[in-house]
């Protein structure tokens, strides 16, 4: 397999951020919820996406290796950030798998878990933040 670094460089949390390659340029605001505009993207909805995407990438590899048919599968993550209770904030993540309805309710736990030990995602927050699985 060969390797890849991804190259961003963002202006602050009211800018911008932006890929070496140009395919990603987003205007970043900060959340209203936090007394900002709200008016762009922010660093905890693309982590979301990455973390998501990540996730489900995983997962098809993982089924494939497993031999379970995961079609029509989806992984939504919620990026909660949260004071720390030191004047700074942390972040948590909770990710929601939706698996088809044909797969069994305990096989498709294993096949969470087993994806939470592959995915580079979950190598990178274990042990830093918390990362709560859920099915359905």
């Amino acid at each position: 397999m060969s390797h890849y670094t991804a190259v961003a460089t963002a202006t602050g949390r009211d800018g911008r951020a932006f890929s070496s390659d140009g395919k990603l340029d987003v205007t970043l605001a900060l959340q209203k919820e936090l007394g900002g505009t709200g008016d762009g993207t922010n660093p905890e909805q693309l982590f979301a996406a990455g973390y998501a995407a990540c996730f489900a990438t995983s997962m098809q590899l993982v089924a494939q290796k497993k031999k379970i048919d995961v079609s029509g599968m989806s992984v939504t993550a919620e990026v909660g950030l949260v004071p720390n209770g030191q004047g700074g904030f942390r972040l948590e993540v909770v990710l929601r798998t939706k698996l088809p309805e044909s797969l069994p309710r305990e096989a498709g736990r294993e096949l969470i878990e087993a994806t939470h030990q592959v995915c580079p995602y979950s190598h990178a927050t274990r042990g830093n933040i918390p990362v709560e699985l859920l099915a359905g």
